[in-house]
């Protein structure tokens, strides 16, 4: 049985739970949900759009530290406060990603930790 590899990088928001930033196995990237939360400075944006980024700039930095990259994403998800913002946030991911596109799920959920209004995890190869 392949062993687990906890992943931690500092380029992304740490924890705000007992969780781990990502987990590893074998050849897989197992991502927790990533919060439009700036490492550096702990501020989040208020725009939607501009979580989108901050947050798929977070997953990204998860998945560099575990060896792989957003190239190599094959499935997503992606929860909403509020559907509405689908489209604003579609034309943020697909600046992250290129064809063939990760497979995705996406919720409208109620609410999300510190009040984001997204939050996306990923499972990547490595």
């Amino acid at each position: 049985m392949n062993s687990v590899e906890q992943i931690a990088t500092d380029k992304a928001p740490g924890a705000v739970g007992p969780y781990s930033q990502a987990l590893a196995v074998g050849g897989l990237v197992f991502t927790s949900g990533q919060l439009p939360i700036n490492p550096e400075t702990k501020a989040m944006p208020q725009d939607v759009a501009a979580q989108a980024a901050a947050s798929l700039k977070n997953v990204q930095a998860v998945l560099e530290a575990a060896g792989s990259s957003m190239g190599k994403v094959l499935k997503t998800t992606v929860y909403l406060t509020d559907i509405n913002d689908f489209a604003a946030i579609n034309e943020v991911y697909a600046t992250f990603f290129k064809p063939p596109f990760p497979a995705r799920s996406c919720f409208a959920v109620k609410s999300l930790p510190l009040n984001a209004k997204i939050e996306i995890e990923a499972v990547a190869a490595r």
